[in-house]
């Protein structure tokens, strides 16, 4: 495979995951709206790899603008489908728009894929589907049961995978991420949420002085010191297990392959803000607040056959997490707003 069309190429997840396309020996097409993200990361990885990609602006719900791209480009081999709507809380509160957005976005990227020929597609997926998981770590084979609009959008989407590779014999891999933190070791590409809808960017945002403190949400689960439990991965080590995914289906990849990507350990809440503190050494205020609704104890994942199938592994631990986390939002402090 040469050529990769990423959806949501210039989010956080995404722009990491062309760095590492880009390194690999890939062409790069993105196709991005900038819902959720600007256009600041595009001009890095490019700068920042020293090679160029193509980028199409377009929204995955304009049918004949999506279908223009796959038309003006070159054959493109497997698509990488990050886009999509990703904050639980919005999505409970806005259950149709995440819905339309999602589901809708992704059926037209499909039969886009279809009518020109594209046969494989590694699908950004996440552990919500598991919802609140009967035994840790968890296994591929476990229950998906969702418990937020976001985590339904993902299953659903993973369904309607599976059920298009049987029907037409398409490629895919489905990644379910578990928490993915940090940034490029440059500094120079990161997590840059208007609000933060996960923990360390709240954390980072505190230690560099833009928000007053962290609120804990509950301090009395069943864990190692009442605080929720997750499994951290390294942004780069994530966008590695694309490229691995990409690799895999050169090999012909007839039907659906399901792989966890986390690292297998768990760090609760108050760990990863003292490991903050210690990294940064910056104090970092924190309250403890009630539980959120929807919230679950501990989450871990079982990487066994993404280790194995994918030759796959996770090389960063939490120190490197946190460190990288720290240089881009201490580098960065408003995010790319503070791009020159």
């Amino acid at each position: 495979m040469k050529k990769i069309l990423v959806t949501g190429g210039a989010g956080y997840i995404g722009s990491h995951t062309c760095i590492e396309l880009l390194n690999s020996g890939y062409e790069v097409v993105i196709v991005d709206d900038f819902t959720n993200s600007v256009a600041e990361p595009v001009r890095r990885v490019q700068e920042l790899t020293g090679k160029t990609l193509s980028f199409h602006e377009v929204n995955l719900l304009d049918k004949e603008a999506l279908d223009a791209v796959f038309k003006s480009e070159e054959k493109i081999d497997a698509v990488i489908h990050f886009a999509a709507l990703k904050a639980v809380g919005e999505s409970v509160e806005q259950p149709l728009m995440y819905y339309k957005n999602n589901i809708s976005g992704s059926l037209t990227l499909f039969e886009v894929m279809r009518d020109n020929g594209v046969s494989n597609i590694v699908f950004s997926s996440s552990a919500t589907v598991y919802g609140d998981p009967e035994v840790t770590p968890i296994q591929e084979d476990a229950a998906v049961h969702a418990t937020n609009p976001y985590g339904h959008t993902k299953a659903m989407m993973e369904q309607i995978l599976m059920d298009t590779s049987h029907a037409l014999e398409w490629g895919v891999i489905l990644l379910r991420y578990f928490n993915p933190v940090g940034a490029h070791e440059s500094g120079q590409i990161g997590e840059d949420p208007d609000y933060p809808n996960n923990l360390l960017p709240f954390v980072s945002q505190v230690a560099a002085g833009i928000r007053e403190h962290v609120t804990i949400f509950g301090d009395d689960y069943d864990t190692v010191d009442g605080t929720g439990v997750r499994d951290y991965i390294h942004v780069v080590d994530l966008a590695r297990a694309h490229v691995k995914s990409i690799e895999k289906l050169t090999s012909k990849v007839n039907g659906t392959l399901i792989y966890n990507i986390g690292t297998g350990t768990g760090y609760s809440v108050k760990q990863m803000v003292e490991t903050f503190r210690q990294v940064s050494g910056k104090e970092i205020k924190t309250i403890i607040g009630p539980r959120r609704p929807g919230d679950i104890a501990e989450c871990t994942a079982d990487a066994t056959l993404a280790n194995n199938e994918l030759g796959w592994h996770a090389e960063y631990g939490l120190q490197e997490m946190i460190e990288s986390a720290w240089k881009w939002q201490s580098t960065y402090p408003n995010g790319y707003r503070d791009a020159k």
